[in-house]
């Protein structure tokens, strides 16, 4: 009975964390993965976040930068809001926003959250685009997916996740995304592809699903909606899952209940 309770206990730790801790394993296979991939988008349907970005206009492409770095710790509620203050006064070029004093910008990107530091982190990137890429969002953008990223780390403020999702929206070049809702959602299916670390699911990933930039901005939008919808950090709704019946953290979350 002391050991049943224990390992309920440990059960139930791992629940209120978000996520089950499963033993050292195999990294999933293709198959597992492209049938997540399938059952996720069978049931949300696709999403195709900005799937237009090479061919709009350069202005299109600066605000999926902005919104990149407004999203950065906080939902993408907060972070529309900052982007439409940001319309609302004119700033949307890299010209314009370097114009603004920093308080009156921390002021505009404030629904953002932490932003004294985001008008900072604006400010580096508009710098970037203006002193290291002559103007030109574009030629920031310029090469291939590894020398964008590479280039996009170099910015003070700008971090892998936000620096693929540059690469990945904006620029249109083949990486993956990797954020919490990725984490969660291998972890509480049991096939975890390594520890978590952003370069291991990253590397992994993007061997799995290939250079297919559509491919890829549909897998990351699809884990975002599964995530915020369904598989969320506390009070996940597993009832509802279209994964439920392949997931360790469901399974036992029905077996302690």
């Amino acid at each position: 009975m002391k050991g049943l309770q224990a390992g309920r206990t440990g059960l139930e730790g791992a629940h209120a964390a978000g996520r089950l801790v499963s033993p050292v394993r195999a990294k999933p296979t293709r198959p597992q993965v492209r049938r997540v991939y399938a059952a996720l988008l069978d049931h949300y349907g696709p999403q195709q976040w900005w799937p237009t970005a090479s061919e709009d206009p350069e202005a299109q492409r600066f605000e999926i930068c902005l919104g990149a770095i407004l999203t950065q710790n906080t939902s993408w509620t907060g972070a529309a809001a900052a982007l439409a203050n940001l319309r609302g006064a004119g700033a949307t070029t890299p010209e314009a926003i370097l114009a603004l004093p920093h308080d009156v910008l921390a002021g505009l990107v404030r629904p953002s959250g932490h932003f004294n530091v985001k008008a900072r982190k604006l400010q580096a990137f508009c710098e970037a685009v203006m002193f290291e890429a002559g103007g030109s969002l574009d030629a920031l953008l310029e090469g291939d997916a590894a020398e964008v990223r590479a280039r996009l780390l170099e910015i003070w403020g700008i971090g892998p996740e936000t620096a693929d999702a540059i690469t990945l929206y904006a620029a249109r070049k083949p990486t993956f995304v990797v954020d919490a809702y990725a984490y969660r959602l291998f972890e509480r299916l049991g096939i975890p592809p390594g520890p978590r670390r952003y370069d291991v699911y990253r590397e992994f990933l993007l061997s799995v699903i290939g250079p297919d930039v559509w491919a890829l901005n549909e897998w990351h939008a699809l884990i975002v909606r599964h995530g915020q919808q369904t598989c969320r950090r506390s009070a996940p709704r597993c009832e509802a899952c279209p994964l439920a019946r392949r997931c360790d953290f469901a399974r036992a979350t029905a077996a302690v209940a």
